[in-house]
């Protein structure tokens, strides 16, 4: 399967990311000079070579009206200049750059993510969270620009390396704050991530999102293939590179071995059946499903069939005893052959919609969430067939 890897031992930032994606993309050149055409305000991209550590790589330096961020902080505390900015703000700005549908609907989805992590923080409604106006052009543009360089290198599957946040303090707008700082505490839950403890801040709000969209799983670099390798120079220098590296390389399509658990029930009623069914799936099972058989003596019955994995068998057997009356329980241990997947929004004229999408094995698939298809064909008074054959155009 054709595969990314993004290693991340000295954190993750949106620039750091870009420039690795940059460092593996057949016109680097090009694309920093398309980029540059985009017509973000105030915003200019300019391709550098640098080392780290006497590792060279690439740096992609984002400039605001020709400064840096950092630098315009500095500006804007002498000339007592504060400008900000707000979601919707970013929605329109995003919304109006002649990018690809799809690089667009990314990017909306990973400043959500941002913009989330903001909300619960500061305990603000979302539309209320207002943006650094620098800060938030820096972040729009590194977040447009991997997003416009995954969906031009292609791949099948991103896999990303447990995070190093860092550790210590850093200095911010609201006061000095433990590392990670709160919002990217926020944005990697759910995610693997680690602290050294000494290097400051390595992990950004805006790097933490990007990892964690386009993210299939955070696990230690598989085996694979590997075709091509990019290196991405951070700005400031620690006793270890700074840098962040991608690497692009086939891997294996995924297998892995799955219970079979299952026992003939002859005495239970349907509503008994649906209850059991019920209990198994919050016990953990990955699918339970029933088929109707004859027993002893001609009776009818049916046959439970419950999958799950290995760690939780012993949840589900103790389960299948509690809820339903068999007294015996069978297992086969099977070979699970899945595609990978992951979900996402997609913003269409009925308003956005979750779906599915599956990948691998040659082959890629797409499904719309049924309940937020359902919702709007009652509300469009339209079959569901009509909706998805719309959204198909």
């Amino acid at each position: 399967m054709d595969t990314i890897y993004i290693e991340c031992k000295m954190g993750a930032a949106g620039d750091m990311l870009m420039s690795a994606l940059l460092d593996i993309h057949d016109d680097a050149e090009g694309f920093t000079e398309r980029f540059n055409k985009l017509g973000i305000p105030k915003v200019k991209a300019v391709l550098e070579k640098g080392e780290k550590c006497g590792i060279s790589g690439s740096h992609i330096k984002i400039t605001i009206n020709g400064m840096e961020e950092h630098e315009y902080g500095h500006h804007e505390h002498k000339h007592h200049e504060h400008h900000h900015t707000n979601m919707e703000d970013i929605r329109k700005l995003i919304s109006s750059l002649p990018i690809k549908k799809e690089v667009c609907e990314n990017a909306l989805n990973v400043y959500k993510i941002i913009a989330k992590a903001e909300s619960k923080v500061h305990g603000r409604d979302i539309d209320n969270i207002h943006f650094h106006e620098v800060g938030s052009l820096d972040a729009v543009a590194d977040i447009v620009g991997v997003c416009m360089l995954i969906d031009e290198i292609g791949a099948k599957k991103i896999i990303v390396s447990p995070v190093n946040t860092g550790g210590g303090f850093v200095k911010c707008a609201h006061g000095v704050l433990p590392v990670p700082a709160p919002a990217t505490a926020e944005i990697l839950k759910d995610c693997l991530s680690y602290s050294d403890n000494d290097e400051g801040e390595l992990c950004t709000p805006t790097g933490a999102a990007l990892l964690k969209y386009f993210a299939d799983s955070f696990e230690n670099m598989p085996v694979m293939k590997i075709r091509k390798t990019g290196i991405g120079l951070g700005t400031k220098n620690f006793t270890r590179a700074n840098i962040l590296r991608v690497f692009k390389g086939d891997t294996e399509d995924k297998n892995e071995k799955i219970s079979e658990i299952s026992c003939n029930i002859d005495d239970m009623t349907g509503e008994e059946i649906a209850f059991a069914v019920e209990r198994l799936f919050k016990a953990g099972a990955k699918d339970v499903f029933t088929e109707s058989i004859y027993m002893k003596k001609g009776r009818p019955g049916i046959l439970l069939c419950c999958i799950c994995n290995e760690e939780n068998k012993d949840d589900i057997i103790k389960a299948i005893f509690k809820y339903t009356t068999t007294i015996g329980i069978r297992e086969k241990i099977c070979e699970r052959y899945i595609m990978g997947r992951e979900e996402a929004v997609e913003n269409t004229e009925y308003g956005e919609i979750r779906y599915k999408r599956s990948y691998g094995f040659d082959m890629e698939k797409k499904k719309y969430e049924y309940d937020d298809i359902a919702k709007i064909a009652i509300r469009n008074n339209m079959s569901i067939s009509e909706i998805k054959e719309r959204l198909k155009n």
